[in-house]
């Protein structure tokens, strides 16, 4: 057994059971995601009686809601942050077996319907990356769910440089549809920031600011940082 707080305890790692209430702080968190650190997605399933699928293509989020069960997230869908209470957000990152990063990493939905004024200070993209406790998972498609290997875990808050960079392509970004020019968006925009599309299927559609001001219908985006900039993070933390 870890160690434990008076009021809230650790994982218990004789057990190997996922915890019944949230963590009480980072140093919790941090820790919870150390015990499970090694492990394979088979074997987080299995202990927590969770069965793991055998391919991701209709279930792209069940590494990210697995391991929010063994970490105590309470946020669920919601847009806020997966550990409110804490201010941070959890995020897998999917890498090969020499640290390389596989994907891009999804932020969140993307709002057509911006105004102008909106500020990159109060943003939900600001929100969802002012803390994040990074997984990296071990994702090649030739490794079978079941065998993909959780990492160590990594607590970061983006460095001022970092910011500056996310906010600039924000700003650039949001502006563009503000004024009705979300079609004119491609993945190309944004250094380490951009938008894709983002829906369950390629027949969903949302609202969005058309070129004169009207409401039109179009693709659901979201926001995703690029693999370079979550390899930077990467590479700092393990020494690659």
């Amino acid at each position: 057994m870890t160690k434990s707080t008076a009021n809230q305890p650790y994982i218990d790692a004789s057990n190997h059971r996922p915890p019944t209430m949230p963590p009480a702080s980072a140093a919790e968190l941090f820790a919870r995601a150390e015990i499970i650190a090694g492990r394979t997605l088979g074997e987080l399933g299995d202990s927590a009686d969770v069965v793991v699928p055998e391919h991701f293509k209709q279930h792209k989020g069940f590494t990210g809601q697995l391991i929010e069960l063994w970490l105590g997230a309470s946020a669920g869908s919601k847009q806020q942050q997966d550990f409110p209470e804490l201010g941070i957000e959890l995020k897998t990152i999917p890498i090969d077996q020499q640290g390389q990063v596989l994907e891009t990493t999804y932020v969140c939905y993307v709002h057509l319907l911006a105004h102008i004024a909106e500020q990159w200070q109060t943003s939900a993209v600001r929100n969802k990356l002012s803390q994040v406790l990074f997984i990296p998972v071990v994702g090649e498609r030739a490794i079978p769910p079941r065998e993909r290997q959780l990492g160590m875990p990594i607590l970061w808050q983006p460095s001022e440089q970092e910011s500056a960079l996310l906010a600039h392509d924000w700003e650039e970004l949001m502006e563009l549809i503000s004024l009705g020019k979300v079609e004119q968006i491609t993945a190309k925009m944004g250094e380490a920031l951009h938008i894709r599309p983002k829906a369950a299927n390629g027949r969903a559609l949302t609202d969005a600011i058309g070129s004169d001001g009207q409401t039109i219908q179009t693709r659901p985006r979201g926001f995703y940082l690029r693999k370079p900039f979550t390899q930077a993070i990467i590479n700092r933390a393990f020494g690659l």
